[in-house]
């Protein structure tokens, strides 16, 4: 009964081509002169740009700090690198590269295109793999997905290789169009690409967003037939799709095959003696264990799920003030949360009856400024808990909901 509904704690809510056959970059050159994006952006010199560099002459004049000077998406990049380059000055690629990397990190992803588009229509830059797989990441974050679709169809055959591919991939993931991501995943199995860790775990990513957590195995059965060797985060989804059915059993197995990883360093080993400590006690017997919980602010995305694994043990263990503390550290790490860890922790108060914390949580939910409140996920919940006859927490969750005004009734309207 319980595996049922721990396993609705890991819901996110939220072509044909041709063959997949690494060659030379000769072929290239044609997309690079009539690429993709030039149906897209305009290269118009806009006079409040210039006024706008005249008024910060004061700052740095360096290319950078001209192009972050662009405050708004709509001011051009391309005007920039067209008027420094007129100004006798020399751009290098791996210059162009760090200035977009930059960007990204700071979300202001049209302006990155810009920069990878620049590197397109300029014959004396060679782009590599990596360059056209962030392409398809920047272009389906500014135009959508179909339009990274389409670039990535538009593509050469030497460059659809196993980083464009997984690119795309991850544009599939991260939208949830399962059978776009399988359909490619068998494309680029079928194609014998050299698949990598990634790969298969952008796979098992979008299968525990959606809550298929029975074809996770079925992904970790062709990683080790195609003999990849797993990562952190393999291991980290693997473990997750036990704990969704609490098969402690194959969790300790997992971890007992990730002791024996030749890639094994410090950091697995302290994760794998923590995590048989949560599965086999209720509490913590070990000094060092507080290290994990206490992790510094820099958690990564990827991270985030091990700490939704140890917030479903504890429910199944009892121990609030762990997950209070985790729940702590998640909310200081500087990366954004999904719905899927608001979904995690809401199901675990709520199995243990602490409902002055689920009102909490709902009201840090729809705070924040990150993930919006998802009134469809917590409507799943109710009918989650309701399901395994846990009625009464179901109707208080409800009862809660309407109290904040997001009463689930309200999607049939």
């Amino acid at each position: 009964m319980v595996s049922r509904l721990l396993f609705l704690t890991f819901i996110r809510n939220g072509s044909n081509g041709g063959g997949f056959i690494n060659g030379n970059s000769q072929s290239l050159s044609l997309f690079n002169r009539t690429s993709f994006l030039s149906r897209f952006l305009s290269s118009k010199t806009q006079t409040s740009e210039f006024l706008e560099e005249s008024l910060n002459s004061q700052e740095n004049d360096d290319l950078r700090s001209r192009i972050f000077r662009l405050r708004l998406p709509k001011r051009s990049a391309t005007n920039i690198l067209d008027r420094w380059v007129g100004e006798g000055n020399q751009i290098t690629i791996s210059e162009l590269r760090q200035i977009s990397k930059e960007l990204r990190k700071s979300q202001r992803y049209k302006h990155a295109l810009e920069i990878t588009e620049w590197m397109v229509t300029h014959e004396e830059y060679e782009l590599s793999d990596s360059d056209y797989a962030v392409r398809i990441d920047l272009m389906t974050k500014v135009f959508g997905i179909d339009a990274a679709e389409r670039y990535f169809e538009d593509l050469p055959v030497s460059a659809k290789t196993i980083e464009t591919c997984t690119a795309l991939l991850h544009s599939y993931a991260g939208a949830k169009l399962i059978e776009k991501a399988e359909k490619l995943y068998e494309r680029m199995k079928d194609s014998n690409l050299p698949l990598n860790a990634l790969t298969h775990n952008e796979m098992m990513t979008l299968y525990m967003s959606v809550g298929h957590v029975e074809k996770v195995p079925l992904v970790i059965e062709e990683l080790k037939r195609q003999k990849v060797v797993p990562d952190i985060f393999t291991y980290n989804l693997w473990i997750s799709s036990c704990a969704a059915t609490l098969n402690i059993n194959e969790v300790r197995r997992i971890l007992a095959e990730m002791g024996h990883d030749s890639v094994c360093n410090e950091d697995w080993v302290r994760y794998i003696n923590l995590t048989n400590i949560y599965v086999t006690a209720g509490h913590l017997v070990n000094a060092e264990s507080n290290s994990l919980v206490e992790a510094d602010k820099g958690t990564t995305q990827r991270e985030l799920i091990t700490y939704d694994f140890l917030i479903i043990l504890y429910a199944g263990l009892g121990n609030k003030d762990r997950i209070d503390q985790i729940w702590k550290c998640l909310r200081m790490a500087k990366q954004k949360m999904s719905s899927r860890n608001y979904i995690c922790i809401l199901s675990s108060y709520l199995m243990l009856g602490h409902l002055k914390e689920v009102e909490e949580v709902i009201d840090q939910w729809k705070q924040s400024t990150t993930t919006d409140f998802d009134v469809s996920a917590c409507s799943r919940l109710v009918d989650a808990f309701a399901d395994v006859g846990l009625t009464e927490k179901a109707h208080s969750f409800h009862i809660l909901l309407i109290q904040k005004n997001c009463d689930p009734a309200s999607l049939s309207k």
